[in-house]
Formats: C-alpha cells, structure tokens, sequence
C-alpha cells in the first residue's frame, strides 16, 4: 500500500535528482512564495461585516528550508496585506529530519511576533508542535513547548476555547480546536482511549450568542462534524498534498476531499496549502502560500 510518507520519499529523491524542473521544495521557500484570496460570503454572515483574515500554516521552522530569514519574509508580506485579523492553523516545529539545524521554538515565535493586525494574532497547535515535545507525550498532559513559546511572545493559543471579538460594531467569535492528532507518539508509552485533544462541542458551548463564528482547526477532518452554526473553518495540516498535479493531490493525509481549497460543507471550509514541508524538504505543484480569506465581501450593508 502507497502511504503518504512512501510517495514523498519517492518524490523527493526524484526532485533530489534533478528529474523534475517544477520540484521547488529543494530552493528557498520564500523565492516562490505566493498570497491566495478567498472572497467568502456565508449565509449566516451578517451583512455589513466584512472580515479580513489572513492565515499561515504549517511553518516547519527549519534551517535551510524555512530559516529565520523567510520567516520574516513571511511576515512582512503578511503585514503587507492590512488584515484584520492573522490566524496561525498550527504546525510551527520542523517536520523532517532533513535539516542542518532545528530552530528553538523561542526563535521562530520571537520572528512570528512581528506579525500585526488590529484584531491582533491568534493561534492554535498542529500535530507536530505535539508531537516533538517528548515530555508532554510521556506524561500526557500539559501545553507542548511550541505553545508555550507562542504565548511568550503574546501570541493566545486557542485550546478548545471561543472568544468574541468585534468589528465596526458588528461581533463575531473565534474559536480554535485542540489538535486532532495529539498524542499518536504516545501509544508508543501506554495504552489510549483517544489520540486527539479536541473537543468540538465544548468549544461550542463557549459561544454565548448567535454571532457568526470562525473556527480554526489544523486538521481539516473535523469539517465532517462541524456544524452550520459555524460560518468558516480555517485549517492546514495537508499542504496541499505537497504534490498536486491539475487540481489533483496523489497523496492527502485528510482525504481528496479535504486537501485544499475552498470546500463547501455544513460551512464553508478554506484548506491552506501551507509554507513548510514534512516528511520530505519537497514540494510540488502547490506553493508555499499565505492566505488571505476576505469574509463577506459579498453581502453589502443594508441602508
């Protein structure tokens, strides 16, 4: 059976070798670096709301592929987009082996706290932030090192939690999942009930009013069981495959349905491609990206 880790190997050595003149992951992320736009109008969006949200994935902080010098090239062109609010879907920690130096969690969230909007920056964690942290999967508890480094800075990490913010006096809430994939290292130490950390209705149940709500989950997955209450889900996890050929990822860790995009479910979902790699310092046919999701600009005011 293909696996994901399989055909990346294989990929890998292929653009290694020079066979491939579109393979990009082997040069400097930031050299290809694109900004995607999503202009989203859900239903339950109030009109006269319009939100700009600008989302990073899947960082993989790592020398050479994403020093800390792209980082800050990513946030300045972050910056440069004037969002509203910046959102960052998890996964900062390196995810291969392939590299000449492992940046200290300290380093990569001193260059992320550059990143500025008026609404200002919010964050859950990704699978590998749980994952690297050895501790926090041999006792099973606790926020792993990447999140505390993030909250350090003055970045909040979202942990099954919701909090209303408002714009032009219109509110909406932002919630963000606990990882889905937490603790899958762990089974290595004892037996487990579940793997993940999330709790979609406790996070729910933090919404207090009937306010639109933006939902960030690093894992797309959880799209099946969101509900329509939720307007927006913002995710990663996937990097679009890491190889995608006409619209098409060979490889998806959630499904081809969920690979990337913009999918319509019980709401809207956009699946960043993301910036960094895993498994393999490979990319191909899916760019490094930033995100820049515009919602409502669809549904005027009402005079």
């Amino acid at each position: 059976m293909l696996t994901r880790r399989h055909f990346l190997k294989s990929m890998g050595g292929l653009g290694a070798l020079g066979v491939s003149t579109t393979a990009y992951g082997f040069s400097a992320p930031v050299v290809r670096l694109r900004v995607v736009r999503y202009d989203i109008s859900p239903p339950q969006w109030p009109a006269g709301l319009k939100l700009r949200i600008a989302a990073i994935a899947d960082l993989h902080a790592c020398d050479p592929w994403m020093s800390l010098d792209h980082i800050g090239e990513i946030v300045e062109r972050t910056n440069a987009l004037k969002p509203d609010i910046v959102v960052m879907l998890g996964d900062y920690v390196a995810g291969h082996r392939k590299v000449t130096r492992f940046i200290p969690d300290a380093e990569w969230a001193g260059a992320l706290a550059g990143l500025k909007a008026p609404l200002g920056v919010h964050a859950v964690l990704g699978n590998h932030d749980w994952w690297e942290d050895k501790e926090v999967q041999r006792n099973g508890q606790g926020l792993p090192s990447a999140g505390r480094a993030l909250e350090a800075v003055g970045i909040p990490v979202y942990e099954n939690d919701a909090r209303k913010l408002s714009k032009n006096g219109h509110s909406f809430w932002l919630a963000g999942l606990g990882d889905q994939l937490a603790y899958v290292p762990a089974r290595r130490f004892r037996s487990l009930k579940r793997i993940g950390v999330d709790d979609l209705g406790g996070t729910l149940t933090k919404i207090t009013d009937d306010a639109p709500v933006v939902l960030m989950a690093h894992e797309p997955d959880i799209a099946r069981r969101v509900p329509s209450r939720v307007a927006l889900q913002l995710s990663g996890h996937t990097h679009g495959g890491q190889v995608r050929m006409l619209g098409w990822s060979p490889i998806s860790p959630s499904g081809q349905q969920l690979a990337y995009g913009h999918i319509k479910m019980n709401c809207d979902v956009v699946v960043s491609g993301g910036l960094g790699c895993s498994i393999m310092p490979f990319r191909l046919g899916v760019p490094p990206e930033i995100v820049l999701v515009t919602v409502g600009a669809g549904r005027p005011a009402v005079a």
